[in-house]
């Protein structure tokens, strides 16, 4: 039977034997150094020998005469390296993190006919699914119907696509946590670990909170690895009494200004996980602003606050926009401001396309230390498609796909697109100037009249996303309330 890679089962299966091929590499490293240990002590051996006299069809010399001895007439002796069972000097992992899924109207239409999201992440399923450990986002609930943007309500179906496109962890302390109450929390958390997933962030009970310690800690090939996530705030509720420990929060006044950050209880969690002395430690974060470039002076202190207490990585989540990625190789530290968004509406200008993080971990396993030893990202693209469902699309493959003319392929328009957007995730990624990537009124599409920035018209005027006249195809719905609506809020 061929192999389908966008088999759920069969990419377990693969998962499976690439661990497996890992081990063999093992066995055989470790064989080859028994087998040289074993050629060392028998010449050794062989050395002892003829310095005794020793030699094929001869009798050993007589005691007493000129062979080397010692004056006694005792032989020296060879020293033979002794052999321990050999161990892999390095081993490599690869976390992957993809950023929110958001539950809307659009988004929950995304399913094909029968309400199987399977299509949607198709083809970033190579980006999730070879990693060791893949995290995504939710920002919704699994309560049941009515789905969409009302009650954030999404079908489990979504969830079980991401399921078997490789996701493994999902972080649902964010904006919607309590938005059907504690007991909608608590139905999303059992849900989600029905499918097989597991959850961080927010916990049903403040009890499974303390027995957890507030994070999750895996060992993956040996390296282990502590995950954590926070939100700022979930629009503007606050946890009901007797719950305050049911959600990990970033600020006290998580209800309403998100200004006076949680430094003692943020501290005493970091410091709960240091306890437990893991090899890496991996912050995911709700925060910042939403459709808004700015860091803030707030982030900034959480940052330097994470980082002094022991966080080898901060991935955050929040802004819909894709944000800076600043890697260090030298401290081996990562934050990641925002990843944008995985699945969308891609209604608002910026919010279409994103990035999918690779982080790659490295063990030391003779020191028993491990860091962050680099950092990559795929830039990928929310698009229609012909039956106006949504798909998530690696930009490159899309772009090489269309050039090709493939059956597949996508529009003009969303090419189009996609081209420029290629550029832009760059820019914001990896600005020369931290400025370059605020767009502030400057987001738009590739279908956008851009004036200077593109050259030339490429398809209906639609303005910009940021507060001015979307125009005809954006209607005035998104013009302009954009700019002024979305600023702070969790």
């Amino acid at each position: 039977m061929a192999y389908d890679y966008y088999d759920p089962e069969q990419r377990r299966q693969m998962r499976r034997e690439k661990q497996r091929q890992r081990e063999r590499e093992q066995k055989r490293l470790r064989g080859r150094l028994l087998a040289a240990g074993i050629v060392l002590l028998l010449c050794g051996g062989l050395i002892f020998a003829v310095s005794r006299g020793w030699d094929l069809g001869r009798d050993p010399a007589p005691s007493g005469a000129a062979t080397g001895g010692t004056a006694s007439g005792a032989a020296p002796t060879a020293t033979v390296p002794a052999t321990t069972a050999p161990r892999q000097p390095e081993t490599v992992i690869h976390i992957a993190a993809a950023g929110d899924v958001n539950v809307t109207d659009n988004t929950v239409l995304a399913g094909d006919a029968t309400g199987d999201f399977t299509r949607v992440f198709q083809d970033v399923l190579p980006l999730l699914a070879d990693a060791d450990l893949t995290c995504v986002n939710f920002e919704g609930n699994l309560v049941g119907p009515p789905y969409g943007g009302t009650t954030y309500s999404a079908p489990q179906a979504m969830v079980q696509a991401l399921a078997n496109a490789g996701v493994d962890l999902v972080q649902i302390a964010n904006s919607r946590s309590i938005v059907n109450g504690i007991s909608g929390l608590a139905t999303t958390i059992q849900a989600i670990r029905n499918l097989g997933l597991e959850t961080v962030g927010a916990y049903p009970t403040p009890e499974e909170f303390r027995q957890s310690g507030g994070y999750l800690m895996r060992e993956i090939q040996g390296v282990r690895v502590a995950i954590v996530a926070f939100t700022k705030g979930m629009s503007g509720m606050a946890l009901p009494e007797g719950n305050e420990d049911c959600v990990n929060l970033l600020y006290t006044d998580y209800a309403s200004e998100y200004s006076v950050i949680d430094r003692e209880g943020i501290t005493r969690l970091l410091r709960n996980i240091a306890q437990e002395e893991p090899d890496i430690t991996i912050a995911l974060l709700h925060w910042g602003s939403e459709y808004n470039d700015t860091i803030s002076d707030s982030q900034l202190a959480i940052q330097e606050l994470m980082f002094a207490e022991g966080v080898d990585a901060i991935i955050g989540t929040h802004p819909h926009y894709v944000q800076r990625v600043v890697f260090d190789p030298e401290a081996g530290t990562v934050v990641a401001y925002s990843l944008g968004d995985l699945l969308s509406d891609g209604a608002r200008a910026g919010t279409e396309y994103s990035v999918i993080l690779d982080l790659e971990i490295t063990k030391d396993n003779e020191q028993g230390t491990a860091r962050i030893t680099n950092c990559t990202y795929t830039p990928i693209s929310i698009v229609s498609d012909e039956t106006s469902g949504l798909r998530v699309l690696r930009m490159a493959e899309a772009l090489s796909a269309y050039e090709s003319r493939n059956i597949d392929r996508v529009s003009q328009e969303a090419y189009e697109d996609m081209v420029y957007a290629r550029e832009r995730v760059k820019e914001r990624v990896e600005p020369t100037d931290p400025a370059d990537a605020t767009d502030g009124a400057e987001e738009t599409t590739a279908s956008t009249t851009e004036g200077t920035t593109q050259g030339t018209t490429q398809g209906t005027t639609e303005g910009t996303t940021q507060g001015t006249t979307q125009g005809t195809t954006q209607g005035t719905a998104q013009g302009t309330t954009g700019g002024t609506t979305q600023g702070a809020g969790p």
